[in-house]
């Protein structure tokens, strides 16, 4: 009885080991979404980075963070720090 189990078992890892030697040694994930928005409304939520606390999702996660705005209103040359809550910055 013992030696059909261990025949069996052999033959799944020599298959797994097959399955797994046949399959590319690279691969990659994507992601789309598709937003029911006209581009120029995106575009303007994302191109002023004064409107980022309406739509960020870490803006939420500290609603009070003290945000400083420099350079170009928006678009190119526009930069935005935050200080805030350390318990989200703190690397792992």
């Amino acid at each position: 009885m013992l030696i059909p189990i261990i025949v069996i078992v052999a033959v799944i890892i020599v298959g797994l080991i097959i399955v797994v030697s046949l399959q590319p040694a690279t691969f990659r994930i994507t992601r789309s979404a598709t937003l029911p928005a006209l581009l120029a409304v995106v575009f303007a939520q994302v191109n002023d980075l004064h409107l980022w606390q309406a739509w960020s999702p870490w803006a939420k996660l500290d609603p009070n963070a003290k945000n400083t705005f420099t350079g170009a209103a928006s678009g190119t040359g526009a930069g935005m720090s935050w200080v805030g809550n350390t318990r989200w910055a703190k690397a792992t």
